[in-house]
């Protein structure tokens, strides 16, 4: 598929237009969306998980008991949307939520038996998809796209931190 990457036209007076096709963030959306569609067809047909519970899975699968906040902070999911998987997982005995005793209003959610095993069966599907999808790249071009994406990470994070866009830090950093 052609699409126009370039740089947006120049519109009077010095302005730019947003053309979609050029606009980082809506490109960071479209390849993500189109990413996360491949392997989802393979875990909503199988196990009925939304992406969204399956993220939660896939986090919650690498290691130690999250709470929910964590599990927000851990996939850059909002709040609701994590809260209505982690209940959608509990009501079907994938996770079990485990109130702290240090602080009642925090529980820590961990997979089931049955919620580990959804992991173990999807996460190679994941990884062969993954695979798949960098084949047509050579290993620099990998190293140099997870670089890129860290790069981009931290610069959105420091953005984050510093409030406004408008008033963060110089751009070219």
């Amino acid at each position: 598929m052609t699409r126009d990457t370039t740089t947006p036209a120049k519109t009077g007076a010095g302005s730019s237009a947003l053309r979609l096709s050029a606009y980082l963030p809506y490109r960071l959306s479209v390849v993500s969306n189109k990413v996360s569609g491949l392997i989802a067809r393979a875990y909503q047909s199988r196990f009925g998980l939304t992406i969204w519970e399956w993220r939660v899975i896939a986090v919650l699968g690498e290691g130690a008991p999250m709470t929910a906040q964590g599990v927000c902070e851990a996939t850059a999911m909002d709040k609701v949307p994590v809260s209505r998987a982690i209940r959608a997982l509990d009501e079907r005995g994938l996770v079990r939520r485990t109130r702290r005793s240090s602080d009642r209003r925090a529980s820590d959610v961990e997979l089931t038996g049955e919620g580990q095993r959804i992991y173990e069966e999807v996460a190679p599907l994941a990884m062969q998809y993954e695979a798949s999808l960098l084949d047509g790249l050579a290993d620099a071009e990998r190293e140099r796209l997870m670089a890129l994406l860290d790069a981009l990470e931290d610069r959105a994070e420091a953005m984050a931190s510093a409030g406004d866009p408008e008033t963060s830090p110089s751009r070219s950093g």
